[in-house]
């Protein structure tokens, strides 16, 4: 936990200096375009650091350009530092997704990238709302893109666009050579570089992990590739461990580096509310085999067939996965966190302590999302937090 930044103080003022370090130390930020309480990454920092404010990342991401967005497992926030390293991944990216994207969007979104490059080229950064009348367009969401929204999409993953800005939650696409610093745009590195560097500083933030978990990290790269690059370092500063799981079963086919087994400060004994993305839990296998918490987002699930709820919170105290939680931003609705329930871990009681560590933790989340109060549902605490 203190490799993905749980251990830190959270009560300290947060500098911008200080928050670009806390998401190097964790590799990147996950972004999503579901807002059911507050965006995801601001969720994630909010979590390490209740100082945090989003006016920090965007000072960061928009003037100081330390940080950029583009694609690990998803849409994410990275360190402009770690630029160089996504150069092979742009073009492979450049092949794989021409290949895809021909039978999963309209057609005519190659015939755009022209157009698309000239338009940014002279007339400056635009959204895709910007192109809607410069082709077809057979209804909205993300599996309906028009030609120019898909072009756009291309050329920011394959690194001729960077994003600048946000409008709203908007990309505001420009030509990468304006937005990210040519002193980690004009860098090349080999690929026996781009895949050391993506093993080693997975291992370095997983602590140990299999050929699996490294190559999902950035994924950037195959599990027989980690698998092969963990045998050939062996001694070289890795070596092979045994982790034994919540539910006692050893995994054997487990790496490390030397330097990052030493002892490592355990996180405060506070309850947080988690992202359904923080990078405790992004990988729902892993989580599941090391906490005994088994996760998943029911966004995507049938309402009828959901256990708990649409978009369900995570609750962390201290190292323990102590219970999930449903709530939403009612915006429009007397500007209030609703909480529409509590589901407590096997063995977990929420009694007057832990209710009082609940109620502080949601009021947290209440000012980060900008609501007036929270409010509970009639009998959630009843039906959920008896354990």
């Amino acid at each position: 936990m203190a490799l993905h930044g749980l251990s830190e103080p959270v009560h300290h003022t947060l500098l911008d200096a200080a928050l670009q370090a806390a998401i190097e130390r964790i590799g990147f930020v996950q972004v999503d375009s579901i807002n059911t309480v507050a965006r995801a990454h601001h969720m994630i920092l909010h979590a390490r650091h209740r100082s945090y404010r989003p006016a920090q990342l965007t000072r960061l991401l928009e003037d100081e350009r330390s940080l950029f967005e583009n694609w690990t497992h998803d849409a994410a926030i990275i360190p402009t530092r770690y630029y160089p390293y996504w150069q092979s991944r742009f073009r492979s990216a450049a092949i794989r997704l021409r290949k895809a994207w021909r039978k999963w969007r309209q057609p005519g979104f190659e015939a755009a990238l022209d157009a698309v490059r000239e338009r940014i080229s002279v007339s400056g950064p635009l959204m895709a709302r910007d192109l809607v009348g410069d082709g077809p367009s057979q209804g909205a969401g993300w599996w309906n893109w028009h030609p120019g929204k898909t072009a756009l999409e291309y050329l920011w993953r394959t690194g001729e666009l960077a994003v600048t800005r946000r409008d709203g939650f908007q990309k505001v696409y420009d030509l990468a050579s304006r937005v990210i610093p040519h002193e980690y745009r004009d860098r090349v590195l080999d690929d026996k570089a781009v895949r050391d560097w993506a093993c080693r500083s997975a291992l370095a933030r997983l602590g140990f992990a299999s050929p699996r978990e490294i190559a999902g990290f950035w994924d950037s790269l195959g599990a027989a590739e980690a698998a092969a690059w963990c045998e050939a370092n062996l001694g070289n500063g890795v070596q092979r461990v045994r982790v034994e799981g919540a539910d006692g079963t050893v995994s054997r086919e487990v790496f490390a580096l030397e330097s990052g087994l030493a002892r490592v400060e355990p996180p405060p004994p506070i309850l947080r509310v988690l992202s359904p993305f923080d990078p405790m839990i992004r990988d729902r296998v892993r989580a599941a085999r090391l906490f005994g918490f088994d996760y998943r987002i029911e966004v995507f699930v049938p309402a009828v067939q959901r256990q708990y709820g649409y978009y369900v919170f995570p609750l962390l105290e201290g190292d323990r996965f102590v219970g999930r939680i449903d709530m939403k931003h009612s915006r429009h609705d007397a500007n209030a966190l609703r909480v529409a329930g509590l589901w407590p871990e096997a063995g977990v009681r929420f009694g007057k302590m832990r209710l009082r560590a609940l109620d502080a933790a949601l009021d947290r989340t209440r000012r980060l999302c900008g609501a007036d109060a929270v409010i509970f549902a009639n009998g959630y605490l009843r039906a959920g937090a008896s354990g």
